[in-house]
């Protein structure tokens, strides 16, 4: 497969010019491959600082950047290291550990848990949500609870499923690449080397393997059963 034409190309999901933070992509092919240099780049280009307002009762640790515009809410965590952008709102209970960079005018809200991500600008982490190991694209929204898992039950290698063939990563932890302004619906599930193209869907409650096209929408394939109950009203 021509990586230039590639649907895994970091050009076929992810619009660059909606992240200050481009530099990464440097000689990628494989979207993925991006994954381990983001702890290299911030020990790199890091330079802490808090430009934003954060509240006495939040915890920030020492190697956090926040920019101007950012309000960090009472209760959230922010480890390190981490880089937030501006105008991003990181809600009570948002829980940032380690290698997190987040772009410009994003939202890490309630009870969320970010390790290992990359956010392009105006993503949206608002509920109950677990990123690790992952990249949103511009815009990109994860609905409440929906999960972005990273690790496989065997703890063996990530691959990467297109159809019938699986590519490799040479990752153990590998979670989603979610393309620009791809949606994940309520409670759904994200297994391991998901990747979802660009204005995708993923309906909400759903356990979603692979590669989902651009503009394409998974929805789950058998609808409840509603029967009726034979004792009710006895």
């Amino acid at each position: 497969m021509d990586a230039r034409s590639s649907p895994f190309a970091p050009e076929s999901l992810l619009d660059l010019s909606e992240t200050g933070h481009a530099s990464l992509f440097l000689g990628i092919t494989r979207v993925w491959e991006v994954l381990p240099h983001i702890a290299r780049y911030l020990e790199e280009r890091l330079e802490p600082a808090i430009l934003g307002e954060v509240s006495p009762r939040a915890t920030v640790g020492p190697r956090v950047r926040i920019e101007k515009g950012c309000v960090v809410e009472a209760g959230a965590v922010l480890l390190g290291p981490a880089w937030i952008g501006e105008g991003c709102t990181i809600r009570p209970g948002a829980f940032v550990r380690q290698d997190v960079i987040v772009g410009n005018r994003c939202v890490l809200g309630n009870s969320c848990e970010l390790k290992n991500a990359l956010l392009f600008n105006g993503a949206q982490v608002p509920h109950f949500n677990y990123v690790g190991d992952s990249i949103l694209g511009a815009h990109a929204h994860l609905g409440a609870g929906a999960i972005l898992s990273n690790l496989r039950l065997r703890g063996d290698e990530v691959r990467v499923r297109l159809g019938q063939t699986l590519f490799s990563t040479g990752l153990r932890k590998f979670g989603a690449i979610l393309g620009d302004r791809a949606q994940v619906g309520c409670n759904a599930v994200l297994n391991p080397g998901s990747i979802l193209g660009r204005g995708s869907l993923i309906h909400p409650g759903l356990a979603w393997s692979g590669y989902l096209p651009e503009g394409a929408v998974a929805k789950a394939a058998a609808r409840p059963i509603v029967v009726e109950d034979p004792s009710a009203g006895r």
